[in-house]
């Protein structure tokens, strides 16, 4: 009888190794993540104070005697840990230093003094460059109101813009035929107003505080008339102040509102000369609103009004710059809404513009 059952044969496959996985590779991964912080302290125990690797050695002998106002991690990066006695396992650790003992190092002050003068200095001066970026911008957005603005843009030359280490100084001049303001008076002209509301539309949007002065010509009143132009060019500015706040800047940053009559002349060659007949706004800087205050020890004076921006050109206008202008509103609509001139002009013999 045949035997039909088939028959199976098996053959195994023979290899050289086994294969182990990928265990390895997670070994691998923990031993350079060991590295990389053994390296790290390494490097942070070399940079640090002998101060701080005392601070750093008390907290692994009595990790609870550490305060909670103090930082709570190994590695201080927002203050000095101190002890609190109250809460110590280990009231005998001697190798802590305690915040007094560090502070009335002389070595630690000096080096605290040095790197807090060093830091000081260097806020400063990042912030000095802030600010100067700040009033540059200003500039040019003033600049750039003026070409905007076809009604205000002929006035452009009566107009000077320049950054000056008190801040950004806007002088408004007079021309021949283009007075700002009445004859001898502190009413302003129409265009002046709109001009004056243009600007405090820009200059509110910065925080610096402004400066607003009035500049007369050598041309002087009657002799003995009371009013002279020490009282004029005090309320031209004044009444500049008045359109400046009502554009919107706020009243709490006008830091000073002054009169030098005809004290610092533009055009010193010709003290008659129209463009003497000004008013200054300066954007001040910091450092020029605490002089101001007298808050460095210095003079009070913040801006120096004898000193323009170069000579004084010949002829009536003042060199080319360009105006902040907004929207230009209707003749004396400012005059009207506000209510704040004087009705007409003084009247006195031989007046000062």
């Amino acid at each position: 009888m045949e035997n039909n059952q088939p028959i199976i044969v098996k053959r195994g496959k023979k290899s050289a190794a086994g294969h182990h996985g990928g265990a390895w590779k997670i070994a691998f991964a923990d031993f350079a993540t060991a590295m990389m912080a053994f390296f790290l302290v390494m490097w942070l125990m070399s940079s640090a104070t002998p101060e701080q690797k005392k601070a750093i050695s008390g907290y692994f002998q009595d990790p609870i005697g550490f305060t909670e106002s103090a930082s709570p991690y190994v590695i201080d990066l927002g203050g000095t840990p101190t002890v609190a006695p109250d809460r110590t396992l280990n009231p005998e650790i001697q190798g802590q230093p305690s915040s007094d003992e560090i502070h009335n190092n002389p070595q630690s002050d000096e080096g605290n003094k040095g790197e807090g003068k060093i830091d000081e200095e260097l806020a400063e001066s990042v912030a000095e460059k802030v600010e100067r970026e700040r009033l540059e911008m200003l500039l040019q957005e003033l600049q750039n109101k003026v070409e905007e603005n076809q009604e205000l843009k002929k006035f452009k030359d009566q107009i000077l813009f320049e950054i000056t280490q008190d801040g950004l100084r806007i002088q408004i001049m007079d021309a021949e035929n283009r007075p700002m303001f009445r004859l001898g008076s502190a009413q302003l002209e129409p265009y002046f107003e709109d001009i004056l509301l243009a600007m405090s539309e820009v200059i509110k949007a910065v925080p610096n505080n402004v400066s607003v002065s009035g500049h007369t010509d050598a041309k002087p009143f009657a002799d003995g008339a009371e009013f002279t132009n020490w009282e004029l060019s005090a309320n031209r500015a004044n009444a500049a102040r008045r359109v400046l706040v009502f554009g919107g800047l706020p009243d709490t940053q006008i830091a000073r509102v002054v009169g030098y009559a005809s004290s610092a002349l533009f055009d010193r060659e010709d003290p008659f000369n129209p463009v003497n007949r000004r008013i200054d706004i300066i954007v001040l800087t910091k450092k020029a609103q605490r002089r101001l205050e007298g808050q460095d020890g210095q003079e009070t004076e913040a801006v120096d009004p004898a000193a323009p921006a170069g000579d004084a050109p010949a002829g009536d206008a003042a060199p080319a710059a360009s105006p902040a202008p907004g929207e230009p509103l209707g003749a004396g609509e400012v005059q009207d809404k506000l209510n704040i001139f004087e009705d007409g002009a003084l009247q006195f013999d031989q007046p000062s513009e």
